[in-house]
């Protein structure tokens, strides 16, 4: 069992979904007890068992079924006397399996390890996020100054972007020191696959970055993405404060998005 709860944590962190089908009650003869689980991955793998047979056929295919939302389900099975034969029991019975949808570790990379980065990794992991701090100078990005955030990352942020992975589960919050390096990072980062992509400035300062990365070949759709002046409207001032309004947007967006999934 110590293997599942183990692969699940490794999905999460790689940003993949999953259901986890675990047997709640039987009656009669059961390939399985309560209590037996079945890993299904969005590649079709699967780690444990069920059972076998029919049961976890119908049940592996339910789980591919749901693989791609939000929704747990209960859901019941009879084994026939023709069934219980072929796999060796005397006679039938029935199952509930209870399905989970297990959904990636949010993850919040905050470039920039400034006023408002220090406030908002902590708040970050208030609410259950992965927190990665992303700065090129050792003493705005360490174990010291964000003690409990999941990492620290203290290089060349060109070289930082190339090796991050970032899914449907990763939310980029750009506030450096620089102009010129919220730029860089934003023309990345609109590239991606990321839930949310948020940069700090001034109404000015955004329309010089969007000129700026359409002459690089960014395009008018993708930086539509970007949620620039960052937070929700609540007339922050503080780095207090505005990383409230950061993360309150951050929240906003990734309840939309578990919506629309349950809705699909």
């Amino acid at each position: 069992m110590d293997d599942i709860y183990e692969a699940i944590a490794r999905l999460r962190r790689r940003g993949e979904r999953a259901v986890l089908a675990t047997i709640v009650s039987t009656r009669g003869s059961a390939p399985r007890k309560e209590g037996a689980k079945m890993l299904v991955q969005a590649d079709g793998k699967i780690a444990g068992t069920i059972g076998g047979g029919s049961i976890e056929h119908q049940a592996y295919k339910e789980a591919l079924k749901l693989i791609s939302g939000n929704e747990s389900k209960l859901a019941h099975y009879e084994l026939t006397n023709d069934d219980a034969s072929k796999e060796g029991m005397t006679c039938g019975g029935t199952v509930d399996v209870f399905f989970e949808t297990i959904k990636p570790l949010p993850a919040l990379i905050i470039f920039g390890g400034g006023h408002i980065s220090f406030f908002l990794a902590r708040i970050g992991k208030m609410v259950d996020f992965n927190v990665t701090i992303i700065d090129d100078r050792p003493e705005f990005a360490n174990a010291e100054r964000f003690p409990e955030v999941d990492e620290t990352i203290a290089e060349d942020m060109a070289s930082v972007m190339k090796r991050l992975a970032i899914n449907s589960a990763s939310y980029i919050v750009i506030v450096t020191r620089g102009h010129q390096k919220d730029t860089n990072v934003l023309g990345w980062a609109v590239t991606t696959s990321a839930a949310y992509i948020g940069m700090i400035g001034s109404k000015r300062k955004i329309r010089t970055s969007f000129t700026h990365l359409k002459t690089k070949g960014i395009t008018q759709q993708q930086l539509d993405r970007v949620h620039s002046p960052i937070g929700l409207s609540i007339g922050a001032e503080t780095p207090e404060e505005i990383a409230v309004a950061i993360m309150a947007e951050i929240i906003q967006v990734r309840r939309q998005t578990d919506e629309t999934k349950n809705e699909s």
